[in-house]
């Protein structure tokens, strides 16, 4: 009995974790992998404090994603840049099978189509709440192709409208755009980082490799991210 005993004692696996080999440590990403002031880099943050260099910047290409548009797009706004095309179409593909029809309500605006929507908000609103809600000619994200305005098809009055976020598309689009590259640029409660009041209707792209990690490690704004200067107001 003795030796029965001995024999299982000594063939167990050692239980204690001190003994066990301890786990490779994650690789710290990587915060100089591109350009965040370069006005062509997936990483390029744009604010009241960073302007479009140069401030008339166009992106060199230009496509129109194949996605459902809103009815009365512009001829510009259903345009994007070139490189958010293939992962756009994949995150709409997505939706649609998860039975959400998402479609695109504006994406590249040049820096002449800025002055006249900029302007348009000053004339309605004055130019203290326009500031809040539409940014300067050569300050806007939506310049550099990498930003779009995102609308559903359940409640089209919702449409770039806070309420947007109470939206199946809407909560579709805060739980896995990030899985696409995109993040909510301008998050609720977070304005006085941005500048800009809540838009759960504006993605920004920025790449898998930093929307994935700026979801896992529970950051919102790429100022943040960046440990850049918060940008409420103009200089």
């Amino acid at each position: 009995m003795l030796g029965m005993l001995s024999w299982s004692w000594f063939d167990t696996p050692d239980a204690n974790p001190e003994n066990t080999s301890s786990s490779t440590p994650k690789p710290s990403f990587n915060k100089q992998l591109y350009s965040t002031t370069s006005a062509d880099s997936i990483w390029v943050v744009v604010n009241k404090h960073l302007p479009l260099q140069p401030a008339t910047y166009t992106p060199t290409s230009l496509v129109v994603p194949n996605i459902p548009l809103r009815s009365n797009i512009t001829s510009t706004e259903k345009q994007v840049s070139q490189v958010i095309e293939t992962p756009l179409e994949a995150m709409v593909a997505a939706a649609q099978k998860a039975g959400i029809s998402l479609n695109l309500q504006s994406g590249y605006r040049s820096y002449n189509f800025q002055i006249s929507l900029y302007n348009r908000y000053v004339q309605e609103e004055g130019a203290e709440d326009a500031d809040t809600q539409s940014a300067r000619p050569g300050y806007s994200e939506h310049q550099t192709g990498l930003a779009v305005d995102m609308g559903g098809t359940s409640a089209p009055s919702c449409n770039v409208e806070q309420c947007f976020a109470n939206t199946v598309e809407g909560k579709w689009l805060a739980a896995n755009s990030y899985e696409y590259g995109f993040i909510v640029r301008y998050p609720e409660g977070k304005d006085a980082i941005t500048g800009y009041e809540y838009e759960p209707w504006h993605l920004r792209y920025v790449g898998t490799a930093l929307a994935t990690e700026m979801h896992h490690e529970n950051v919102q704004t790429l100022e943040e991210f960046f440990g850049l200067l918060a940008a409420p107001n103009y200089p």
